[in-house]
């Protein structure tokens, strides 16, 4: 894996989740922030459920794709700021209660990113992988003035 062109990577990753006003409304928090590696928990709502009782796989997505940002964003420089390019995901399993999703590094590259991550259930179900692209944007802050 590679280093963290920031040390202070944690620190930074951990202010730019606070501004993330998704991830307050449903309620998801950091559980763990290493180089290339982060962890979002979301505990079980029943507002974030579809009509048959499973968590949306929008929210799913949601914290997917948040994990694997910030696991690419903890290897970038302190100036930049990503966005997400594209990612596919796929669910294994309905998502019937509380959930954390795992992102990680593939490859870090100058402007892309691979990253990818697997969402599993409280008890331990699989319930999906993403797989991810992310775009690096040199000398952009990552939050509007």
């Amino acid at each position: 894996m590679n280093a963290p062109a920031d040390p202070d990577f944690a620190t930074r990753i951990r202010a730019s989740f606070g501004r993330q006003k998704a991830m307050a409304l449903i309620g998801a928090s950091l559980a763990t922030v290493a180089p290339g590696a982060v962890e979002i928990a979301l505990p079980f709502r029943e507002d974030l459920t579809q009509q048959k009782g499973f968590v949306h796989g929008g929210i799913i997505g949601m914290i997917a794709d948040t994990a694997c940002g910030y696991a690419a964003y903890s290897l970038m420089p302190a100036d930049c700021s990503l966005v997400t390019v594209e990612y596919k995901m796929n669910i294994l399993a309905p998502a019937t209660g509380s959930l954390v999703a795992r992102g990680e590094v593939v490859k870090a590259g100058r402007t892309l990113t691979v990253a990818r991550a697997e969402v599993y259930a409280e008890d331990g179900t699989h319930v999906a992988s993403m797989q991810q692209t992310l775009m690096m944007l040199p000398n952009t802050s990552d939050h509007p003035e």
